[in-house]
């Protein structure tokens, strides 16, 4: 096998071509958005924000800190920008169910001004209608009607005095009532005495007289009632006509303001209607304490006609796009106020509050799915409101009988509304896997990319991105070098030298702390040395637990040799997350090689610090071994792999090639150089596959090095398919460059082998033998070595078992 050479140090770093930076626009052009690098996620948003029909809603995933909320927000209100203004949506009185309020829903626009009208019409009546009934023309009419009665009981009243004089008796007024009693001749009242002198036919005759005329007098009062009811009755066709004439003129003239909006005319002639009946609501009362108002029964507030303007237009052009932070229940449906009144709760359709899809109505509401789900009942409200196309104003505390108090049911409003969740992928699975309704309502996804293609059009979009939030926030601006620097960051940042991250979070935050060092340096522009500034500064700030790691190393603490060879004994790499930082470091990890029937012990996973991804990776050891070694014989060892000093969990297949080399190192009696170390997951071809987290790998093992003062020919072994991932920090690309620290990219674990140990690895001839001098050759030799005399131990088995058996009696 042909010699294999280390890296070159430009193959570990991928850096930007200033020249390319500066002969992009650096101008900002509102029309370009990074959203346009996401054309899976930008075809997913269109095709949704055009598709009519129900469920035709969106979910954008992505990760979080992408930026897709602003990306979504810039398309968004970009399609919504040719798209026609909503209707404005008021609540007003049903004057015949006042718990059910009316909805009404006007030009845009139009709702407030609608207040406006209603208002000043209630004001003018409040003026109009006293006015009425102070007239003179009013006066004469009920002037006219009191003294129709009045001469009506006078006429009956002197009629029947009349007659009682034709029979010598007199009518009078007392102050109970009136009353009859017997004449003289001269007109008088006969006293008692007088009357008793009388002889008794005489004073029979009277008593009869009295009594018919008493019973006379009886039927006419009892008219007075009902020519009383009658007196009422006309007056009240008088003032009803007088009120109907006051009120009528003010309402047709607004009515006519709206011949076109029947719902808003049916409402007015409801208007009219009801202060016609309720005329006196309009008169002064009189009653100047709060207490004698609310005990006069008669009357009724005038707030019952007021217009709540639910949803305004005014001035907007487009249809709307609201994002709601905080989506409660409350927030969302909207809800209904209370206010204490005497020390009860009690409501009306002008505490009526709109929700952000009252808002949003007609255009898009933008909510983040998280906190859509942190809010109780609130996603379950959403889904009812979008199954039904109607938005219903219901509130928690009734729902759950929280309070007893009034409550209202408002008219149900039309919806007609794209919502956007967004939201990272768990979220989406998770909800497309146990929400049976998610699906129907949610038919469109846009998929934004964790990352792009490092091509000119994404690098120009980006420089973009980047001028406008130096734009919008005040910050310096950046030079060539500044801009190149950020970009190789985004490849980092990826994982990847031909990707470019689509964090926005991570950008935004590289582009201000740069600015600021770069302030606080005394300079005007932002150039590379104060971005890389912002970049140490960021890993200080975050790295304590790593240099205390690293410093285990350095003292001797946690043993890992750099230099010299052992047997069964190889570096390998992790990398560890603790929160926005991640790091590598090596671990020793050896093999031991025993007699036995062909197992491969994972130490980790016997004391359940082994994740299943890490014991598979250590049980494809097993079949590699077989069916490379030991095809005509029995795989008779019984090997041990450990992660020496490790102390947590172990998860990944990374390790499993330096797991094998550590095997085959100890089966072949070769010893591994410990100048490497090495990464990189192994199949049963023995073919080295890719990993993650290489560059914090390599920079693990070469600062520990470096931490132990032995950067002088160490090197790291990656698989080729890692080597498009390389985006190094710039003092491990310097030691290479100079020779110091090298990296190899190998594709087998042949070729690994004869770099960890300087021997060659050895090719099988037809008959599937190796170079007894090989590597492979020495391991297929000791693997039948083992063969050997694990056939030889079970002969002897066997043998002392005929023998014990023969000797016992029979």
């Amino acid at each position: 096998m042909s010699p294999i050479d280390a890296l070159d140090s430009n193959r570990l770093y991928t850096r930007t071509d200033q020249a390319l930076i500066a002969s992009i626009n650096t101008q900002v052009d509102e029309q370009v958005s990074f959203i346009d690098c996401h054309q899976r996620a930008a075809a997913g948003l269109q095709f949704g924000m055009a598709m009519p029909g129900h469920g035709y809603n969106i979910f954008a995933l992505g990760q979080s800190g992408s930026g897709m909320l602003d990306a979504v927000r810039q398309m968004v209100v970009r399609d919504a920008e040719a798209k026609p203004t909503p209707n404005d949506l008021c609540y007003v009185n049903n004057f015949q169910k006042p718990e059910q309020p009316v909805l009404l829903s006007l030009a845009p626009g139009q709702g407030l001004q609608f207040k406006q009208n209603v208002d000043q019409l209630i004001e003018d009546l409040r003026s109009i209608i006293p006015a009425a009934f102070d007239s003179e023309d009013y006066q004469a009419k009920l002037g006219e009607l009191e003294h129709e009665i009045g001469s009506r009981q006078a006429d009956a009243l002197e009629g029947l005095g009349k007659e009682a004089q034709q029979r010598g008796i007199g009518m009078m007024q007392t102050p109970g009532g009136y009353g009859f009693a017997p004449l003289n001749k001269k007109g008088e009242v006969i006293s008692p005495e007088d009357y008793n002198r009388l002889p008794e036919k005489e004073q029979n005759d009277i008593q009869e007289s009295i009594g018919a005329l008493q019973e006379k007098l009886k039927k006419t009062l009892r008219q007075f009632p009902q020519w009383h009811k009658e007196l009422r009755d006309q007056v009240k066709q008088l003032n009803s006509e007088t009120a109907r004439i006051a009120v009528n003129n003010s309402v047709s003239s607004l009515k006519d303001k709206y011949q076109a909006c029947d719902s808003v005319r049916q409402y007015l002639d409801e208007v009219e209607r009801d202060v016609i009946d309720n005329f006196d609501d309009f008169r002064p009362t009189g009653d100047s304490n709060p207490l004698l108002q609310l005990q006069n029964g008669g009357r009724q507030s005038l707030q019952r006609f007021a217009v709540n303007v639910l949803v305004d237009q005014t001035g907007k052009t487009c249809a709307p796009v609201v994002h709601e932070s905080l989506p409660t229940h409350g927030n969302l449906i909207g809800c209904i106020e209370h206010t204490a009144q005497m020390g009860t709760l009690t409501t009306n359709f002008t505490l009526i509050k709109a929700g952000a899809l009252h808002r949003a109505n007609g255009g898009y509401l933008l909510l983040d799915a998280r906190q859509l789900l942190m809010q109780p009942l609130a996603y379950d409200s959403l889904k009812r409101a979008l199954q039904e196309n109607e938005l219903r104003i219901e509130s928690l505390e009734s729902r759950f009988g929280l309070i007893s108090t009034v409550s209202l049911e408002p008219q149900a409003a039309p919806l007609d509304i794209k919502v956007v969740l967004v939201g990272d992928r768990r979220l989406y699975y998770l909800l497309s896997a146990y929400d049976p309704e998610f699906p129907d309502l949610f038919k469109v996804t846009a998929d934004f990319d964790d990352d792009v293609e490092r091509n000119d059009a994404n690098r120009a979009m980006l420089i973009n991105t980047i001028e406008k939030l130096i734009r919008k926030e005040n910050l310096l601006p950046f030079d060539v070098s500044g801009l190149a620097r950020v970009i190789d960051q985004t490849s980092r940042i990826a994982g990847d030298a031909e990707k470019i991250t689509t964090r926005m979070r991570n950008i935004g935050e590289l582009v201000r702390e740069s600015s600021h060092w770069a302030a606080s340096n005394a300079r005007q522009t932002v150039t590379a040395s104060d971005v890389q500034q912002a970049i140490d500064q960021q890993q200080f700030r975050a790295d304590r637990i790593r240099e205390r790691m690293h410093e285990q190393f350095a003292n001797g603490v946690v043993l890992i040799d750099t230099d010299g060879e052992c047997i069964g004994q190889v570096n390998g790499l992790s990398v560890l997350q603790l929160g926005t930082l991640s790091f590598g470091q090596p671990a020793r990890i050896t093999a031991t090689v025993r007699l036995g029937s062909g197992n491969v012990v994972d130490i980790e996973r016997e004391t359940e610090l082994g994740g299943p991804i890490h014991s598979k990776g250590v049980l494809i050891l097993s079949s590699f071994l077989g069916a490379r070694y030991a095809q005509d014989h029995p795989l008779s060892i019984s090997a041990s792999l450990v992660f020496e000093q490790s102390y947590g969990g172990v998860e990944g297949d990374s390790a499993s090639m330096a797991e094998l080399c550590a095997l085959l190192s100890v089966l072949s009696q070769v010893p591994i150089q410990q100048r490497f170390a090495m990464t990189g997951s192994v199949n049963q071809r023995g073919q080295m596959q890719a990993i993650g987290g290489v560059n914090e790998k390599i920079e693990g093992f070469f600062d520990v090095c470096r931490a132990r003062g032995e950067v002088n020919g160490q090197a790291v072994i990656i698989p080729a398919a890692n080597v498009r991932h390389l985006m190094l920090r710039d003092d491990v690309v310097q030691h290479a460059e100079q020779g110091l620290f090298k990296v190899f990219a190998v594709e087998h674990v042949d070729e690994a082998l004869e770099l960890l140990t300087g021997i060659e690895a050895g090719q099988p001839d037809a008959n599937n033998l190796y170079p007894a001098d090989s590597v492979n050759g020495r391991v297929q030799a000791r693997l039948r070595e083992l063969a050997e005399a694990r056939a030889r131990f079970a002969s002897r088995v066997q043998g002392n078992d005929r023998v014990q058996s023969n000797e016992q009696p029979g």
